[in-house]
């Protein structure tokens, strides 16, 4: 018995032993606290402030003249949209002689609710900059015959990575001694080699001074400075002072994680095989004969394509087939939910976007999108819409050419255009604004029937990735389509081409022709009258969430 207990003890004993030795053996990483606000700190704020050119008041006496061409396309301390009066009271006069039209976004809230807004508005807006922009956006002047070599731009280093400082050196100056200070804010300073005759002191730590009497032997040292990043963040920047005796300078030094690529395997080389590189999608809501049509003119021409359905109909009916993917929603989800859905499931590198009461002709070559994409560096290209009409019980057929993102060709022959530029003026507390407008800003070399522009209508072939990127805000359930170019606004390169065309089932109403039950209710829905809750909901979304103050349009 007493044996049993001695081992027991003994067993107790080593086991402790164990777990102590195997406590003070693990590896212990210290965790500190840092601020994640992507801002350069008071002490490199002041440095950079002191950098910025002071006026100088013996410039100021010389005389000027303005040349008023010029001075007047300089952004001003605030925008105001303005619209055109007066003009011709006739028909098709805003079609023949557009005028710009100015509409105020405040109006989409009550008077006792407007200030309110305007205050949650400007704390979100507040944050928002915050936390979108970094040491990388702040002006900095370089010195005049600074004898300091740094690198102006393209220095980047990944979260808590080391690089070498490239470009680092000290000009000839007539001195005994020479000596150099690096300090760096979000990272500290080494050198991955020693050079004679240098003397270095802080290595290691966010501030490093190298000092030697040789300067051909410190700017040897200054190729072998390394930086590494010690305060993760996903995305900014570290503001890096590089200063000798009289002279400073200021470069960034960009932090961020490399862009991780999505490829997409399109098959071998050749012909562009439309079904590996093209899905498409569409919305439909209770218009179940025309998106029949809308298949079976695609099966026409391709096959095997796969169509991705978004459906928010009350009563779902069953649409089936090969490569067709049809994914119900509640019940009047709405247009832009439906758009996201729809886009969310497509797994090819191109998306194509049609309404669900189009119909493919020999016209609609989608190879011919394919390859402007493939060949350029647009992110999406809008297309032609020809409106065709066939009236039932009569052989009378009547066509109105309609372009979406290219001409337009009416019934009465007049032809335009439905590009869209889009701009936005800088104002003050009271927000942004929004000017849209027909036309388009040039020409793309290699292909003469298209162009660069700002937004097209629904019609159009995109990267999948960067649709899925911009998203649709699904609060915009019935008046939608520019709001999402608007969110993508400078960041979507977005073009028109003019000679692909896909066919429009009509909407012109005639007399003779009833309207069934379900045309009915999908024009209940689709066409809100503009006072409605969904005309609201846009200019709301507008004003605060997009921080615009009015729009312009033509």
């Amino acid at each position: 018995m007493r044996s049993l207990r001695k081992t027991v003890l003994l067993a107790i004993l080593v086991s402790v032993v164990l777990v102590l030795a195997l406590l003070h053996s693990w590896p212990t990483r210290a965790y500190t606290t840092v601020d994640v606000w992507q801002r350069p700190g008071p002490i490199v704020e002041s440095h950079l402030e002191e950098r910025l050119p002071e006026p100088n008041h013996q410039l100021g006496n010389l005389p000027y003249r303005l040349r008023e061409s010029v001075a007047s396309l300089l952004a001003r301390n605030g925008c105001v949209c303005e619209g055109e009066s007066g003009g011709v009271n006739l028909p098709f006069a805003q079609l023949l002689f557009p005028r710009v039209s100015a509409h105020p976004l405040h109006t989409a809230f009550e008077a006792s609710e407007l200030e309110e807004m305007r205050r949650r508005r400007a704390k979100e807006y507040q944050s928002f900059q915050m936390r979108s922009q970094s040491p990388a956006d702040v002006l900095i002047v370089a010195e005049a015959n600074n004898p300091l070599q740094y690198p102006t731009q393209g220095v980047e280093v990944r979260p808590l990575k080391t690089i070498l400082i490239p470009g680092l050196a000290l000009q000839d100056l007539p001195r005994e001694h020479y000596s150099v200070n690096i300090t760096a804010t979000l990272g500290t300073l080494n050198v991955a080699a020693e050079v004679e005759g240098v003397k270095i002191k802080g290595d290691g730590e966010m501030h490093m001074t190298l000092s030697s009497s040789l300067l051909p032997n410190l700017n040897r040292q200054l190729q072998f400075v390394t930086y590494t990043n010690t305060l993760f963040h996903p995305s900014t920047a570290d503001t890096v002072e590089f200063e000798t005796e009289g002279h400073q300078a200021i470069f960034i030094i960009k932090i961020r994680h490399g862009v991780t690529p999505k490829l997409y395997n399109t098959g071998p080389k050749g012909e562009y095989n439309v079904s590996a590189f093209v899905t498409i999608a569409t919305k439909t809501f209770l218009r179940y004969d025309k998106l029949q049509d809308l298949i079976d003119s695609v099966r026409r021409y391709y096959p095997t394509v796969t169509i991705v359905i978004a459906d928010d109909s009350e009563n779902p009916q069953a649409v089936s087939g090969p490569y067709i993917e049809h994914y119900i929603m509640p019940f009047g989800k709405g247009w832009f939910a439906g758009r996201n859905l729809a886009v969310s499931q497509v797994t090819t590198k191109y998306v194509l976007w049609v309404d669900d009461d189009f119909i493919f002709t020999s016209n609609t070559k989608l190879e011919k999108l394919v390859d402007v994409l493939e060949r350029t560096t647009l992110d999406l290209t809008g297309h032609t819409v020809a409106q065709a009409m066939s009236i039932q019980q009569t052989s009378v057929c009547v066509c109105v050419c309609v372009q979406v993102g290219g001409a337009v060709r009416e019934a009465t022959g007049y032809t335009a255009t439905y590009r869209q530029t889009i701009s936005i003026e800088q104002g003050e507390k009271d927000g942004d604004c929004l000017h849209m407008r027909r036309g388009f800003h040039h020409v793309i070399q290699g292909f003469p029937n298209c162009v660069v522009t700002d937004g097209v209508i629904n019609f159009f072939l995109a990267r999948t990735d960067k649709v899925q990127q911009v998203g649709f805000d699904p609060r915009l359930a019935r008046v939608a389509h520019l709001e999402f170019f608007i969110d993508g606004l400078g960041s979507l390169h977005v073009g028109s081409c003019d000679d692909v065309i896909v066919n429009h089932a009509t909407k012109i109403k005639l007399p003779w022709v009833s309207q069934s039950e379900s045309d009915k209710t999908y024009a209940k829905f689709r066409y809100p009258s503009a006072s409605s809750d969904a005309t609201h909901t846009k200019n709301g979304l507008l004003f605060f969430k997009n921080r615009f103050q009015c729009l312009t349009h033509n």
